[in-house]
């Protein structure tokens, strides 16, 4: 028989999800000799045999591989032929990185299994975990992802554990954060004033939750504080403590059943909860559900639920179910629900460290679940909703990040800072763009911190050198300001890109868009490149260019920034357009409704803006929804929830045809829309007629540009489509129209996705 000899290269996210003992079994299985070791470009093998067997591996590599693992390319060569007589798992390479870290998953079924097993060694081991499951990115240093590169470096494997670890038929083979109650890290309970508490901590960790206690919790990128979401009083308590009035709060159940006493959930809702990733979905409550889960998402249509993430987290529920034996217990409804929030003081980072938590928390949680596994890098929880057929990002974190975004071609490595607001960087390698996990607001010292620490973090992990700094117009964001010291210290030139040209970009960039598109920007506010506030921009984008087609017709903001918390203010100035300034101070007994009045005819301190945004707010301001908002977007969100109950019952109602107009100059002027929505009778069916009317303006707009531009591709984005009548009810006007839409899919709409954008433009900008 005719032998031959291939190296392979297989890259992409192949390193802690079993590639290795994978590529070991199906040699083995094939009668193939060689070898095959993990480096710092991936997963690198040496194979000898029959060519036919070869082809056969080559297809199983892709085919048939792990199923945490996401091959991106398989190159294989000729080689030499060796004296080899066996298959081998050799030891890891260094050098430099080419591979990437996979997300944080969560226990797999097998593990389950051995958890809930009372004869099993790691019976309520809070550690469980294999090949196919548990931390990955919240825990390594650096790659290749090897066990003295992960926080379990301190944790020697006993005897036992280090027979599975070096067994290639185990699954357990090369799982570098394996441990069991005899050799891993251990749970430990303490009180508020940080002394351990006796007993079994997660029994007595139950009990304090049961007995109204708020919990900070340990999971995967960080604390959680815990409490029983069926008690108001506690809640309460939860939201006084953390300064959070009215913002919906996330709860955890033991499955998707657990839930349906409380919300719907379709088929695809109850995918995303059970995925690999662990999201919080926003379902849709069912009646009742607000009273019986008071103060938890209070007025809202939707509550944010999660499933277990982590074994302590199933430990939890499994001791409120009595312990039983096995895991069919999980496929039954169970009564304990916990409000689970990241656990930091108001808009902050999440607390990542026991010392930390200690220091952060203290006078917001009673207890601290913790342990001594580190948390390397922070990664706080995903939020998605589904939205048609599929689902939209709100925030890309611990699950999916910092998964790689498939570029349509290679360019120069980029670090791109990213917004202000709902902040997080991206790095870009060859064709892939790592988008990092959620980081925040840059408004406090902490976050910025945070920032700085995930840009340093990235490019460790990555062992990526960055030759060109992208960053938004606004000269004095934190994010601007970090880039452009970061481009001086390390000679680098910089590009600034126009904060809704990104958010286009970011589309662009995930859908492989090259050539000219339209694009609509609809979201709160962002530097121009006038100078002035924009935030609903129609533009073309080619390549690196952008040029702006047309904007609203732009409203005036009394005050400033403050008019973005305070939707009266829009609605004042809606009233001033209209020539109805003398009705202000009555209309809003407000404090300083007559300042206002008054600044908005000297037009002081009211500078213009195009912000759609702000068209929302004044919409739900002159409906009586929302005067002050308690939480971002509070007053867009009450708005949608209105026409979508409408909707519901009666359907799409016809559009105002006199509801806007066009100008010769691309400007889009929705005044008369807004001026039908103040005194309104029936509430719902004006927010519904607004979303209607909107909807048909947008889409005459874009018609019209898309016709003299010769164009029939639009791109979109930013945190005005996170409205989901918007998007739904858009799509299907522009494509009726013959217009092919490109939405945000793997990247939030909003400015959490800028990073994307900024990093595709300095890419184009590059080549140009």
């Amino acid at each position: 028989m005719t032998l031959v000899a291939r190296r392979i290269r297989v890259t992409g996210i192949v390193q802690g999800v079993g590639f290795r003992p994978f590529v070991w079994r199906a040699a083995q299985a094939l009668e193939l000799v060689g070898w095959v070791r993990n480096d710092a470009q991936g997963v690198d093998i040496l194979v000898q045999g029959a060519p036919a067997q070869i082809d056969t591996l080559l297809q199983r590599l892709v085919g048939d591989a792990p199923a945490l693992a996401r091959v991106d390319a398989v190159l294989a060569q000729d080689a030499a032929l060796q004296a080899l007589s066996a298959f081998t798992i050799r030891d890891s390479v260094q050098g430099p990185a080419r591979t990437a870290i996979g997300p944080d998953v969560v226990t797999c079924p097998d593990c389950l299994v051995e958890l809930l097993n009372p004869a099993d060694r790691r019976w309520r081991h809070a550690f469980i975990t294999c090949t196919h499951c548990g931390p990955r990115y919240s825990v390594t240093r650096a790659l290749p992802y090897d066990r003295p590169q992960t926080s379990l470096a301190p944790f020697a494997l006993c005897p036992s554990c280090e027979r599975e670890y070096r067994n290639p038929a185990d699954r357990r083979f090369h799982a570098e954060t394996t441990c069991c109650p005899v050799c891993g890290p251990q749970l430990e309970l303490l009180d508020a004033q940080g002394q351990s508490l006796p007993g079994d901590p997660i029994a007595a960790t139950l009990a304090l939750l049961q007995a109204g206690a708020i919990v900070a919790i340990k999971g995967l990128g960080g604390f959680h504080l815990a409490c029983d979401a069926r008690q108001g009083d506690t809640v309460a308590r939860l939201r006084l403590r953390k300064n959070r009035e009215e913002k919906p709060l996330a709860v955890m159940a033991a499955n998707a059943l657990s839930l349906e006493r409380y919300t719907t959930i379709s088929d695809l809702e109850r995918r995303l909860l059970e995925g690999r990733e662990r999201p919080v979905v926003l379902l849709r409550q069912r009646v009742g559900c607000d009273a019986e889960l008071a103060g938890v998402a209070p007025g809202l249509l939707s509550l944010g639920a999660m499933l277990p993430t982590t074994p302590m987290h199933f430990l939890l529920f499994h001791e409120a179910a009595g312990r039983p034996a096995g895991t069919a217990w999980l496929e039954t409804p169970q009564e304990l629900l916990l409000v689970m929030t990241s656990a930091n003081p108001g808009g902050e980072p999440i607390v990542r460290a026991n010392e930390e938590a200690q220091a952060r928390l203290a006078g917001i949680a009673d207890a601290y679940l913790q342990h001594e596994r580190d948390i390397v890098a922070r990664c706080d929880d995903s939020v998605l909703r589904p939205l048609g057929t599929g689902f939209q990002f709100i925030r890309r974190s611990r699950g999916y990040a910092p998964a790689a975004i498939t570029l349509a071609h290679a360019g120069p490595s980029v670090l791109a800072f990213g917004a202000h607001l709902k902040n997080a960087v991206c790095v870009t390698r060859s064709d892939q763009a790592f988008l990092s996990p959620h980081i925040g607001d840059l408004d406090n010292a902490a976050s910025c911190a945070f920032a700085d620490e995930t840009v340093q973090r990235m490019l460790d992990l990555l062992e990526i050198q960055p030759e060109v700094v992208a960053h938004d117009l606004h000269p004095d964001d934190h994010a601007t300001r970090a880039a452009i010291a970061f481009a001086a210290r390390h000679g680098l030139p910089t590009v600034a890109v126009q904060h809704h040209h990104a958010h286009i970009a970011a589309v662009c960039a995930e859908h492989g868009q090259r050539g000219p598109v339209l694009g609509l920007a609809l979201d709160g506010v962002g530097l121009g490149s006038d100078g002035k506030a924009w935030g609903g921009e129609l533009l073309r984008l080619d390549g690196a260019l952008a040029t702006r087609l047309g904007h609203l017709r732009p409203l005036a903001l009394p005050g400033g920034d403050r008019a973005a918390r305070e939707p009266w203010r829009m609605a004042a100035s809606v009233l001033h357009e209209l020539g109805r300034n003398a009705e202000i101070g009555a209309r809003f007994q407000a404090r300083g409704a007559d300042t206002v009045a008054a600044m908005l005819t000297r037009q002081l301190n009211s500078p213009r803006s195009s912000s759609m945004g702000r068209v929302f707010d004044a919409a739900a301001a002159l409906l009586g929804l929302c005067e002050h908002m308690k939480y971002e977007a509070q007053a867009a969100i009450l708005l949608e929830q209105c026409a979508t109950r409408h909707i519901e019952r009666q359907g799409w109602p016809q559009p105002l045809l006199q509801g806007w107009s066009i100008g010769s100059d691309g400007q889009l002027d929705l005044l008369a829309l807004l001026a039908t929505l103040d005194g309104a009778g029936d509430v719902d069916a004006a927010a519904a007629r607004f979303h209607a009317t909107l909807v048909a303006a947008l889409a005459q707009w874009l018609l019209q540009a898309a016709q003299t531009q010769g164009l029939r591709t639009l791109a979109w984005g930013g945190g005005c489509f996170l409205n989901a009548l918007l998007s739904l009810k858009l799509r299907q006007s522009l494509q009726a129209l013959g217009l092919q839409v490109l939405a945000p899919q793997r990247a939030p709409p909003g400015d959490a996705g800028l990073a994307l954008g900024q990093a595709w433009v300095a890419i184009q900008s590059w080549e140009q």
